[in-house]
């Protein structure tokens, strides 16, 4: 069926021929038959197959033509930065001759270009759950305005710990009434049927070759290899094979940056992408493999979905993915929209025991393919030794740390690191001597500038400080007072101290050590001092 078959504004048409649609596809044709009337849609539909035409066209089509939809606005969740980015970039082009207004949302960059985005009026909102749900805590993003709600690969969403704040985002586009609902995935489970059947309105449910997990025009192989001979086999495909462009997944961060970086050492126009580059660096470095200006990008699982390139030639799984599902993602890279692809798979001793459960769950035997010693290339970076990881961050001083292998080794110290009385280092007696010196001069320096200072007072006439005398007469003085001092000592004590004769005003009675009693009368010192002395009856 071809998209001018359906009733589609002649804008949304003018864009799907720009973008050289035609035909429609089978996921496109199936969706559209209801959605385009408003019915909320369940899609079981594989990667690769124009589900993001198929509602993106629907959005133009409700906005433009349904008075229930003419002034509300679209939001479409996904579960990755570089899926959402894809999505604005399709919806860029198929409406382009509509006079609608698109932004992204979505983690790892700053707030203000979105919230002015906002402010602006966007009508289609595009973004990830997290920073979604953040912009509406904080009362920049309306969510009770949607009328229509899109639900990307929940699959994917639910596997990323997504599904609370799927539920939290649905109760909210719901405050002012129940909107259009468009939910696609890869595998319509209890999860993704709880969700419709919780908050979609009686959905039709479209399941699209469910049974076929891969692409048939993908031409898959498998080698089975020594984890010695990963990257010779992997130089000989690509040297023998010369695809325009490829994408190559590995397992792990550093696996990734090392293959990358052994490319590289080999000639290779590569680079490498993963979840701790900077979302700004990814998106260039996605921006250059779409546009031809890098060859071949190797990458972690982070761009198994949402990584569009037209006309990818190869995939390589250079390690076998441990998940089964992502095996279908990276290889659902290549063969897009009907075109062909090839997908190879390096199987060592490392990885291998993921093949079972792949093969299950595409439910085929992936083709085995033979190599022998011509089909491995010379790796010139063999006996080179290949950095990864970031750099560590400056010190205060402008220095770097160097990385912890090149650094020199060090000498153990106990656990914690404590300086303890058996590695505690014996100073040098030079530096002792040095030590003891410079404190004898200070001393000196010391007592000298006082007996000077003493010195000029006295020969001015003037009198010791009231505070250096009070010191040295509280020096003098006996000791503080205690319950068994008699009351004459006491007296002598705080005369004393503080340089005032006391004369008692008040009867107060005293124990001595003796047992008589003294009485006598006070001025006031046992109110003034807080009856510091005073012993009650």
């Amino acid at each position: 069926m071809k998209f001018h078959e359906f009733d589609l504004h002649p804008d949304i048409l003018a864009g799907v021929d720009k973008a050289g649609f035609t035909d429609c596809t089978e996921v496109q044709e199936r969706t559209l038959k209801y959605s385009l009337s408003g019915r909320d849609v369940a899609v079981q539909s594989q990667t690769g197959t124009g589900k993001t035409a198929a509602f993106l066209i629907t959005i133009f089509q409700l906005m433009i033509s349904d008075d229930k939809y003419r002034n509300k606005k679209a939001l479409i969740v996904a579960p990755t930065r570089e899926l959402a980015v894809q999505i604005e970039h399709d919806a860029k082009i198929l409406g382009e001759f509509l006079p609608f207004r698109y932004a992204t949302f979505f983690g790892g960059v700053g707030y203000g270009p979105q919230e002015k985005a906002l402010a602006d009026g966007v009508e289609i909102m595009i973004g990830t759950p997290g920073r979604m749900l953040d912009l509406e805590k904080s009362r920049k993003m309306d969510m009770s305005e949607v009328g229509m709600a899109v639900i990307d690969e929940a699959d994917r969403l639910f596997d990323m710990g997504f599904y609370p704040d799927i539920r939290r985002i649905m109760r909210k586009v719901g405050r002012d009434g129940r909107p259009m609902t468009m939910l696609f995935s890869a595998t319509l489970s209890n999860r993704v049927r709880n969700l419709s059947w919780e908050y979609m309105d009686n959905p039709e449910e479209i399941a699209v070759t469910p049974e076929q997990m891969t692409v048939e025009s993908i031409d898959q192989s498998l080698y089975h290899v020594s984890r010695a001979e990963k990257m010779q086999l992997l130089l000989g495909i690509l040297r023998r094979d010369q695809p325009e462009n490829a994408l190559i997944f590995a397992n792990t961060k550093r696996a990734t940056e090392e293959v990358a970086r052994r490319l590289q050492h080999n000639g290779f126009s590569c680079t490498f992408i993963m979840g701790d580059i900077p979302q700004k660096k990814r998106l260039r470095i996605i921006d250059q493999m779409k546009h031809g200006q890098t060859r071949f990008l190797v990458a972690t699982d982070v761009a198994a979905r949402g990584l569009h390139i037209d006309d990818l030639d190869m995939v390589i799984n250079y390690d076998i993915p441990e998940d089964p599902e992502n095996y279908v993602h990276r290889i659902g890279r290549t063969a897009r929209a009907g075109k062909s692809g090839k997908a190879v798979s390096l199987a060592c001793e490392r990885y291998v025991f993921g093949l079972e459960a792949i093969e299950d769950f595409i439910e085929m035997k992936i083709p085995v393919a033979q190599f022998d010693d011509t089909d491995l290339a010379n790796d010139e970076s063999e006996h080179v030794h290949i950095r990864v990881g970031r750099t560590a961050a400056p010190r205060k001083d402008g220095n770097r740390h160097a990385s912890r292998r090149s650094e020199a080794p060090r000498e153990r110290r106990p656990r914690g690191n404590r300086v303890t009385a058996h590695n505690k280092p014996e100073p040098a007696p030079a530096a002792a001597s040095r030590k003891e010196q410079t404190a004898k001069e200070n001393q000196k320096q010391h007592h000298s500038s006082k007996a000077e200072a003493s010195h000029r007072d006295r020969s001015k006439g003037g009198e010791v400080r009231r505070s250096t005398a009070s010191r040295q007469d509280k020096k003098d003085a006996p000791g503080k007072p205690t319950a068994s001092t008699s009351m004459k000592d006491r007296l002598e004590y705080y005369r004393r101290k503080y340089g005032e004769d006391f004369e008692l005003t008040e009867r107060v009675t005293n124990k001595t050590d003796g047992g008589r009693e003294q009485t006598g009368k006070d001025d006031g010192l046992i109110s003034r001092l807080g009856k510091l002395f005073q012993r009650k009856k």
